[in-house]
């Protein structure tokens, strides 16, 4: 996972990006670098399901949390790389033009949890039992690229 931060020094912006494996040491390395650094507002890119190990760690923490639709944040065709994805989300977020999709809060996640059958046959039996009934899905991603920055 890639991490840019950016910071506007003396009218300059300044970056710093690093990488970080997802275990649970080095996501909570992340969120200790990223307080010392500062940051108050970050933006997560999810295109899966590997953003949310991510989002706990970090909605642990004092950030202001944002995850963006990769559709929405797309940059210009061509070489795409982590680390410019990454640059190009700080960028974004900085000058205010990235929309958060909707994260339900520990509360509804916990009772959709509950509401949810146990396994796919019981799914298949409440089906047909008394007729179709819709589930809440949670949103997934498959790569998460962060870019965190500083309101400074």
């Amino acid at each position: 996972m890639v991490a840019a931060v950016r910071h506007m020094v003396g009218g300059t912006v300044r970056r710093e990006v690093r990488t970080f494996k997802t275990t649970t040491k080095d996501l909570m390395a992340l969120s200790e670098w990223l307080s010392a650094e500062g940051c108050t507002h970050i933006a997560m890119e999810a295109t899966g399901i590997y953003w949310k190990p991510v989002w706990h760690v970090l909605g642990d923490a004092e950030f202001e949390l944002v995850l963006a639709n990769a559709a929405h944040v797309k940059n210009v065709p061509g070489r795409k790389t982590d680390v410019n994805d990454a640059t190009w989300l700080a960028d974004l977020m900085a000058h205010g033009l990235i929309r958060g999709s909707f994260v339900p809060d520990a509360h509804t996640r916990n009772c959709a949890l509950c509401c949810e059958p146990a396994s796919n046959s019981c799914a298949s039996e409440a089906a047909t039992s008394s007729g179709s009934k819709r589930r809440w899905k949670m949103p997934t991603s498959s790569s998460t690229r962060l870019s965190p920055t500083s309101w400074a």
